[in-house]
């Protein structure tokens, strides 16, 4: 997906665990060098680590009616870990730097792209 008007298109980077991926090790974790290279491309925009799923709360209005709970929404053993937004040319783009990323190895990144209001 592109900017109809040829422009960068901003991308939420999603990233998740995953118990299926390889053993994290510190020692290959690359996160230093991910955050220089989305930094001198002028990629990244915003991100941040996330607190522990269990310290969530989801909020769900029914009938008039406010519920919260504790803990994440979904049941599994994958939880977000944290969040990019980048700006890209294109989802090609997008995907690239999210394979640079190392919870591309530890865990799972998912890659959308923003939906403006128009």
């Amino acid at each position: 997906m592109t900017d109809p008007l040829g422009g960068t298109m901003r991308y939420l980077m999603i990233v998740a665990t995953d118990p299926n991926a390889e053993p994290y090790n510190a020692d290959e974790d690359n996160i230093g060098e991910w955050g220089e290279y989305v930094g001198s491309k002028g990629i990244w925009k915003d991100g941040s680590r996330l607190r522990p799923a269990e310290e969530a709360k989801t909020v769900r209005l029914r009938e008039g009616s406010l519920g919260v709970t504790d803990g994440p929404f979904i049941e599994g053993k994958e939880m977000i870990a944290g969040f990019d937004i980048l700006e890209c040319s294109d989802l090609d783009e997008a995907v690239e730097v999210a394979g640079r990323h190392p919870m591309a190895r530890f865990g799972q990144i998912e890659v959308r792209a923003f939906w403006p209001f128009q």
